[in-house]
């Protein structure tokens, strides 16, 4: 009877009845948000003073991040425009304006590549002071500005 009722209650265990009764940590602690989650949150983090500043000229300007760069083997990053690189990889990419498939307008957007990123940091410090530091650079490409004018005070 008692095993009856337990699969009723929609208890999900193997078949030893060992396995994960709930989530390891309560959804409100960050332990329980995932990388890319927690990525995001960094880009906020680093995007927020910059857009606190420039909040009137980045209206039109979106900020995105994937995992990976999609790669064209036809064309090397090297030769597309708006690309800032590590070596030959891809951290970022400032997509202009432009018009999609459908014929729809399109805003600027900023992608920010988070496993190139992260691959780069060794520490949770240094990933934030590098998504920063490319941030700027891509927003100043945006603007035609020297870096130093988007970071300064």
């Amino acid at each position: 009877m008692a095993r009856g009722s337990r699969r009723r209650q929609g208890v999900r265990r193997d078949r030893h009845g060992r396995g994960l009764r709930g989530p390891l940590f309560p959804s409100t602690l960050p332990a329980a948000s995932s990388r890319a989650e927690k990525f995001d949150a960094l880009v906020l983090d680093a995007l927020e003073p910059i857009e606190a500043r420039w909040r009137h000229d980045l209206t039109e300007l979106d900020v995105a991040v994937d995992e990976v760069p999609e790669v064209h083997m036809e064309i090397p990053p090297t030769q597309i425009d708006g690309v800032l690189l590590d070596g030959r990889v891809p951290l970022s990419r400032l997509v202009p304006p432009g018009v999609d498939r459908d014929g729809l307008p399109t805003r600027a957007r900023i992608v920010l590549y988070r496993r190139p990123l992260e691959a780069r940091a060794k520490d949770p410090a240094e990933l934030s002071e590098l998504v920063h530091d490319v941030l700027v650079e891509q927003v100043a490409n945006y603007l035609g500005v020297e870096p130093d004018i988007i970071d300064g005070g």
